[in-house]
């Protein structure tokens, strides 16, 4: 048996009611690998940009990355071996209890997302490394560091998994993550599905948790 290492993000954001910029969705990301060498070339796509004008460049970001660097970033995808799943999760339907703090909602939607995933990713695997972009406020993060290590304990044995909270330029990986999450973003915020189509074959789940909810709280 062999390690696994996964690595999420989040697209969208944590306001509940209809207001300009406000996302209609939440979406929880994870991609899943067993090598991670082959995602090396990611640095240097960086290395490049810090050489030629932007030396202070600590990450890749897809949402505020100029498109020809997101083109290199999906090229690079495409020719990875990695397994992406999503839990969408449409806000307006969240129950008012579900979201009374933003790490009450984060928790949620992290237990319905590894209760998932965890055990058709992990389950096999000698142990598994799941590494979460350090997320929040220095008030709220142990919070959403709570949320993520109780998720994965209703889940998998406590001998079969470790938990990091990296700043997100400490881990090229998780910058492949923001990226999957952006480009499946897109296609349910916009309709826009350019970039999803580039790692349509990559996805192996895409669940939307309240698809059958029909009341709308805002």
């Amino acid at each position: 048996m062999t390690n696994t290492f996964l690595y999420a993000d989040e697209a969208g954001c944590f306001t509940f009611k209809k207001k300009s910029g406000a996302s209609t969705y939440f979406i929880l990301c994870s991609i899943v690998t067993e090598d991670t060498d082959q995602f090396a070339p990611i640095l240097n796509i960086r290395r490049n940009l810090q050489i030629n004008g932007d030396p202070g460049r600590t990450k890749l970001h897809a949402t505020s990355d100029a498109q020809i660097i997101r083109d290199e970033v999906f090229d690079l995808l495409k020719r990875c071996t990695f397994q992406a799943d999503f839990t969408i999760l449409e806000k307006s339907k969240a129950q008012p209890q579900t979201r009374d703090s933003d790490a009450t909602f984060y928790r949620y939607a992290w237990y319905y997302h590894f209760k998932h995933v965890g055990p058709k990713r992990c389950a096999k695997s000698d142990k598994t490394l799941i590494t979460a972009a350090s997320l929040g406020t220095k008030k709220t993060k142990a919070s959403f560091k709570s949320a993520v290590n109780n998720a994965v304990q209703q889940s998998l044995p406590r001998n079969k998994w470790e938990v990091a909270f990296p700043q997100s330029s400490e881990e090229p990986l998780l910058w492949v993550a923001d990226y999957a999450a952006w480009a499946v973003q897109r296609k349910w915020e916009r309709g826009d599905d350019r970039s999803y189509l580039l790692i349509k074959d990559k996805i192996a789940t895409e669940y939307e948790l309240w698809k059958n909810g029909t009341t709308a709280y805002y």
